[in-house]
């Protein structure tokens, strides 16, 4: 892979707003967001917004690849122009000591610049094209209910999208015809320009990088090799997706290009509340409330599960409103772990009582020793 010469002069870490130490999913959320904002079909008003929509793709074109963005941060390390002070500079070439010399630099940054020792001879196909081309990553949403997301279900989304040319296969050609190696560049989809002890690349301008032509087209796809229309994508959901998480489906995204590989699709779940249950990592949450005489004297009570059927549960006698109650093995079942059913006791204070009801309270009440206020020290 040839180092080009845009590499020297753009900061493609600034242009995605991404720090040079992010990780790669950093890098592809950053992308997305802007190709979002500044695409042309948002933005059909704004030649503005189609340039910062190229340049952006520039970036991600380099740094979502780890092996361009290895180049590309090797390239940056030596400042601008390779960090080379030229002939003149100081310590002769490069200013890397004068011992250093024309051979010894084609040794060392030949592998990185596409070429050899000025005069020396290029080996192979080193500095080959784009070739085949992995397909874009695409990301849907979907919408679950609360308990379908604890049990995990297999459904269908749709989703419109570039598909596969079924016409022509992918290749962009017609039918009984293939597309022809550019006379250009050899098919190897890039234009070199050597210029002493580097060597620039360039895509091809007759092929636009592809290393080939169509000379007659597909009529289905206009040569483009996809198309774009609406596709069922059958979905496995786990059981005990959370809200927010993304499901890898691999090889459902974008189509490749040249024979390259498709892209994996993401979608990403959202999980509607339930009126009873709620969650908390594995474990799920429900409140239960009990009457005064229930948490004074202790009971049993029958609560809800979310997957159907009850569980009993003793409250013990003295239990304080707020209390929560552990009910093991009921929480979300997920391949690594179950969680537990976490009940928190409500106790219910009345507030109309008939004169029976006043009478039994004001004979508690009157039973009842002490203050239990009596450690905040000022009188009742």
């Amino acid at each position: 892979m040839a180092a080009q010469r845009e590499w020297f002069e753009k900061d493609y870490y600034k242009v995605l707003g991404v720090p040079s130490d992010a990780p790669a999913k950093d890098v592809t959320k950053a992308y997305r967001k802007l190709a979002r904002q500044f695409h042309p079909d948002a933005n059909p008003d704004d030649p503005g917004a189609e340039e910062r929509f190229k340049e952006v793709s520039a970036a991600y074109d380099v740094l979502g690849d780890e092996a361009k963005r290895a180049e590309y941060d090797q390239v940056r390390t030596m400042g601008p122009m390779g960090g080379f002070a030229g002939p003149g500079g100081p310590g002769g070439p490069g200013g890397m000591g004068g011992s250093f010399t024309a051979d010894d630099l084609g040794g060392l940054f030949g592998n990185l610049f596409g070429g050899g020792a000025p005069g020396g001879r290029r080996g192979g196909r080193g500095t080959a094209g784009v070739g085949p081309r992995r397909g874009d990553d695409l990301e849907a949403e979907l919408t679950l209910g609360f308990h379908d997301a604890i049990a995990g279900l297999t459904t269908t989304i749709q989703l419109a999208s570039e598909v596969g040319c079924p016409v022509c296969g992918g290749s962009g050609a017609r039918p009984g015809s293939s597309p022809q190696t550019c006379a250009t560049c050899g098919g190897r989809g890039v234009n070199e320009d050597n210029q002493g002890f580097f060597s620039f690349s360039s895509p091809c301008v007759s092929c636009g990088g592809r290393g080939s032509l169509i000379t007659d087209p597909c009529t289905q796809c206009s040569g483009s090799g996809a198309v774009h229309r609406t596709r069922d994508v059958k979905v496995r959901i786990p059981a005990g997706v959370a809200e927010g998480q993304r499901i890898r489906l691999k090889g459902r995204g974008g189509p490749g290009r040249n024979g390259g590989p498709p892209g994996d699709l993401f979608v990403l779940v959202h999980v509607t509340p339930d009126r009873l249950f709620g969650r908390k990592g594995r474990d799920l949450t429900l409140t239960v409330p009990v009457t005064y005489p229930e948490a004074v004297l202790g009971t049993t009570v029958k609560v809800p599960t979310p997957l159907g059927g009850s569980v009993t549960i003793k409250v013990p006698a003295g239990t304080p409103s707020g209390k929560v109650l552990r009910v093991k093995g009921r929480g979300v079942e997920t391949a690594k772990a179950t969680g537990d059913l976490l009940v928190t006791v409500e106790v219910v204070v009345p507030t109309e009582l008939d004169d029976a009801q006043r009478s039994a309270v004001e004979a508690l009440a009157s039973a009842t020793p002490g203050s239990p206020r009596t450690h905040l020290g000022v009188e009742a």
